[in-house]
């Protein structure tokens, strides 16, 4: 999840913002490691075995087929209860919630032409009575052709630690989960998002168990997230236990106050290695309701550079990308925000030019103009 410091005119709306915490500090920290393509992670990328023939895999020979955005809960997705999607409402039932979710999918592909949708999970909401409900937002994504990826979301207060809250928790709602849907193809599973507690090595050991006890999931249907706070997939590419699985990396302009377009290049480019066949970019954003202009090279601004830079490399490296977040209320970096009356939802484009930069990353619409 983005861990963003707000801009002052919204930290009053955003409590969980209002100041750098231990974890915002911790993760700059773990950016630094891999700033530019001079870093540590530099010296190990990962071996070209690692990135196995598709054919040998069952992946697809790039990831391009990910065009999509993240759906959030207004808390950032960390939450001791049910999680409650912008636009959803815990006392609905099956019913209403798939109605909801069908709308505000339908206008994720209509508004931007997104095929993938990103949603959390935790043990509050899949153990719990909403499960049945929830439910409803996987379905009607499926029902309309999106492939989902669901992500397991650590708790908050001193739960966010990067660790997995309760494994005797954890382990059961995936059950659950991989019961519902192993037989839904557009359905992948992610165990867990941001596993920042863990080294690299504990991290790929607990995902190589993951793999192995739910061995009826076929692998092509698994991101296994980067190490750090997604950060850096070399470690996870190159763990042959891992092999067949996509890997899931997160990027964000806010990790430098400042950089030029190639510096964000090589940035991204370092902390991808020779795995981009295998990588979808399933987190990565910048401010989006400022009034930024994403179409026109801005030197400058800091922003501009990275979404300039992170969209044309991931249309250069064939690299899907889900966009954080497509929805979610009060965030400044949401691409969309609802419309309409709450039991009819509809999405209105917050930034075109930043819509436009998603269509350019997945292959369609122009480049930046000069």
């Amino acid at each position: 999840m983005r861990r963003t410091p707000v801009r002052a005119s919204s930290r009053s709306s955003r409590s969980s913002r209002s100041s750098r915490s231990p974890r915002l500090r911790a993760a700059l920290a773990a950016v630094a490691v891999a700033a530019v393509a001079g870093s540590t992670l530099a010296a190990a990328p990962a071996p070209a075995s690692a990135s196995a023939a598709p054919a040998r895999t069952g992946l697809a020979a790039d990831t391009t087929q990910f065009k999509g955005v993240n759906w959030a809960d207004p808390r950032d997705n960390f939450a001791d209860d049910y999680l409650q999607l912008s636009g959803l409402s815990t006392s609905d039932t099956y019913r209403q919630t798939y109605a909801k979710a069908s709308r505000i999918i339908a206008a994720f592909r209509a508004n931007l032409g997104a095929n993938t949708v990103r949603l959390p999970i935790n043990p509050y909401t899949v153990n719990g009575a909403y499960w049945k409900s929830y439910r409803g937002v996987i379905d009607a994504a499926s029902d309309q052709g999106f492939k989902v990826i669901v992500s397991y979301w650590e708790g908050t207060g001193t739960r966010k630690d990067g660790y997995i809250d309760d494994e005797a928790t954890y382990w059961p709602m995936w059950n659950t989960v991989v019961k519902a849907y192993k037989n839904d193809k557009r359905v992948y599973f992610e165990p867990m998002n941001e596993p920042h507690g863990y080294t690299d090595t504990e991290w790929a050991d607990l995902a190589a168990k993951w793999l192995d006890t739910y061995r009826s999931v076929p692998r092509n249907r698994v991101f296994v997230s980067g190490a750090g706070y997604n950060d850096h997939v070399t470690s996870v590419c190159a763990d042959p236990r891992l092999k067949g699985t996509y890997l899931s990396l997160h990027h964000y302009g806010f990790w430098k106050s400042y950089a030029t377009y190639d510096e964000w290049v090589a940035d991204l480019k370092v902390r991808i290695g020779d795995c981009a066949n295998r990588t979808v970019a399933d987190e990565f954003g910048a401010p989006m309701t400022d009034g930024l202009n994403y179409d026109v090279k801005t030197p400058d601004n800091n922003y501009v550079n990275f979404i300039q830079a992170v969209t044309d490399t991931f249309r250069e490296l064939k690299m899907g990308s889900v966009y954080w977040p497509g929805l979610r209320t009060d965030d400044t970096y949401s691409v969309q925000k609802l419309v309409g009356p709450v039991n009819r939802p509809w999405l209105e484009t917050t930034n075109q030019s930043g819509a436009d930069r998603l269509a350019w990353a997945w292959g369609r619409g122009r480049p930046v103009q000069g």
